[in-house]
């Protein structure tokens, strides 16, 4: 055990934590040369393609240092907000953490809720600065900014080039003196932490452990403690690029297990594996569960494909514990299921992967916070969907979510971050200067606000510099009413939301123009209304399609035209009373773009 390190690498989104992590790979041969290509561990194609960690991935290296052989288990974990929770399950299974900040960029918002995460456990941090060979690097000034924030001494700051190899080897030294090597008792009943699971479709659901106490050796008697559910481990290994079969893992190894489990609700992250017949006494404490911060239903395009929908999700929730879900059903797109997620980027990341993963068409809603509604009758009730808001006549208030953000700029877009913020009802509570040319501010604001187009608001405003970190702080009184989209009278309930009083005439009116645009033209008149209770804001019509009655009546008298129109007229009635409006797909996605 003294020979093995569990370090993870943890730093905002685009520092460069992925191409450190090849350059580490290269520089202990774990991957041949062949295999070797740009961000080889990120092995999603959604990854690849926005250039953005999703999953952490874990895989071990070996390392020849001071004529030791050292295994060395590397996490690289996501940098997004959004993937935060894969973070702290990663940190868990760590005993060290290096701590990437971009030489060009500075410490950023996620940088640092990433760092306190890992000071929480109790990990050793290592600081790196990455993206050296870049003209406009700027060195001193982070190197200031890291020593203000981590209180070490100038020398322990590694500089480094994910893209040049430079420092890696500093890197690999300093991991194996500085990080302690993991604690436990091989000769204790077992005790493995389970961390992560995919679904195989041909062996079944894998599961990804670090062992804590004992040993395990393959085709062992165990269960899951949880679950209560017991198996043989078919086969257990250790995580090189591929699966590596091993017969026996001992305390502080990284590994995985196959034991032919095909029900995915058997297998939980946050979970203890220990033996049958000589059990450990408690469970690690595993990962809090985690709380989502957005819902939006999720629904096929089929209704025949409900079942297979819940079937994917199910496989879908094994590899992302942060997915949560249970079954709605809806007047306007039938039966389907609402979802939480950590944020935008998560929910349009499920959406994506559903469609690719699993071949699933899905609509998905207007995505809201979670609410809580006081009423007379039944004390509080939790309003995740709009349709869900208990009647005017019984309800005392509504309560919202607010969070705190945290917001790293340069000081020279201050004054637009505070307008945004305050258009989006946030009251400023701080605001410090930073070393160098950077300002942190905090403001309190609604949940609600944040979740539509915030973030890329920030993103323009600040050319791309701010970065934004939030937590959630609690549930306020609130001013909030539902607005309802009528097509023809008829409510649409997949386009409701719960909205500000003040938001809510500008924000029906916009949707109303939308839905106008969008909304393709039919046989007669569609109507298109936005209502707060029975009480109507705004209104668009689309005009009818008509076909020109009269071309055949030319000259003669006026009346024998009236007749044929009138007859026009009420053939459209008629229709009217029948017809059904299609509402596009485009439309539900539209409502996220208003501005």
């Amino acid at each position: 055990m003294e020979n093995i390190r569990n370090f993870c690498v943890i730093a905002h989104i685009d520092h460069g934590k992925s191409t450190l992590a090849d350059r580490m790979l290269e520089y202990t041969n774990t991957v041949s040369a062949r295999d070797l290509h740009a961000q080889v561990l990120d092995d999603m194609d959604l990854e690849r393609e926005r250039g953005i960690t999703i999953k952490s991935h874990a895989i071990q290296m070996e390392y020849e240092f001071n004529k030791n052989t050292y295994k060395l288990n590397l996490i690289d974990t996501p940098g997004h907000v959004d993937f935060s929770y894969e973070v702290s399950r990663s940190i868990a299974a760590c005993e060290g953490a290096l701590l990437v900040v971009d030489a060009t960029q500075g410490i950023q918002a996620q940088t640092i809720s990433n760092l306190y995460l890992a000071i929480e456990n109790n990990l050793e941090v290592i600081p790196v600065i990455n993206k050296m060979d870049l003209a406009n690097a700027m060195p001193d000034e982070v190197k200031d900014q890291i020593v203000d924030l981590l209180g070490c001494d100038r020398d322990d700051i590694i500089e480094a080039s994910g893209k040049t190899g430079l420092g890696v080897e500093r890197i690999l030294s300093d991991i194996i003196n500085k990080v302690p090597s993991p604690v436990g008792d091989n000769t204790a009943p077992l005790q493995a932490l389970i961390f992560d699971s995919v679904f195989n479709s041909f062996r079944g659901i894998i599961a990804y452990f670090k062992i804590i106490n004992g040993e395990l050796r393959t085709n062992d008697f165990v269960k899951f403690v949880n679950t209560k559910k017991e198996y043989h481990a078919d086969e257990i290994g250790i995580l090189k690029l591929e699966l590596s079969p091993r017969k026996i893992l001992k305390a502080g190894d990284v590994g995985y297990i196959i034991s032919g489990v095909k029900t995915s609700r058997e297998v939980k992250v946050g979970d203890t594996i220990t033996h049958v017949d000589n059990p450990c006494e408690k469970a690690i404490d595993g990962f809090e569960d985690v709380k989502p911060m957005v819902y939006a239903g999720v629904y096929p395009v089929d209704a025949d494909d409900y079942e297979e929908l819940r079937a994917s999700m199910d496989k879908l929730q094994l590899n992302d514990a942060s997915l949560t879900f249970e079954p709605e059903s809806s007047v306007a797109l039938g039966f389907g299921f609402r979802c939480g997620f950590l944020g935008l980027l998560h929910m349009e990341i499920i959406q994506e992967r559903l469609e690719r993963e699993f071949n699933m068409n899905v609509i998905s809603t207007v995505p809201n916070v979670s609410y809580k509604a006081f009423t007379t009758k039944n004390g509080v009730v939790d309003v995740h969907n709009p349709s869900g808001l208990p009647d005017p006549n019984y309800l005392e208030h509504i309560e919202e979510p607010y969070i705190k953000a945290q917001i790293i700029s340069k000081a020279d877009y201050v004054g637009q971050i505070m307008t945004l913020c305050i258009d989006k009802r946030g009251v400023l509570k701080n605001q410090v200067y930073l070393a160098g040319n950077r300002v942190e501010i905090t403001f309190e604001m609604p949940l609600g606000e944040i979740v539509f187009d915030f973030y890329d608001k920030l993103k323009s405003i600040s050319k791309g510099y701010a970065s934004f970190d939030y937590y959630q702080t609690g549930y306020k009184r609130a001013n909030l009413v539902r607005l309802d989209i009528l097509l023809n009278g008829e409510p649409v309930d997949a386009l409701s939301t719960l909205i500000h009083k003040d938001n809510a005439y500008v924000f029906g009116k916009k949707m109303c123009s939308k839905l106008k645009e969008l909304i393709p033209r039919h046989q007669f008149d569609v109507a298109i209304q936005a209502a707060i209770g029975a009480k109507i804001i705004s209104r668009e019509t689309v005009k009818a399609v008509r076909k020109d009655v009269t071309a055949k009546c030319y000259g003669g008298d006026i009346t024998r035209k009236r007749k044929l129109l009138e007859k026009q007229k009420k053939g459209k009635k008629r229709m009217r009373q029948v017809g059904n409006v299609e509402v596009p797909q485009k439309a539900f996605l539209a409502v996220l773009k208003l501005d």
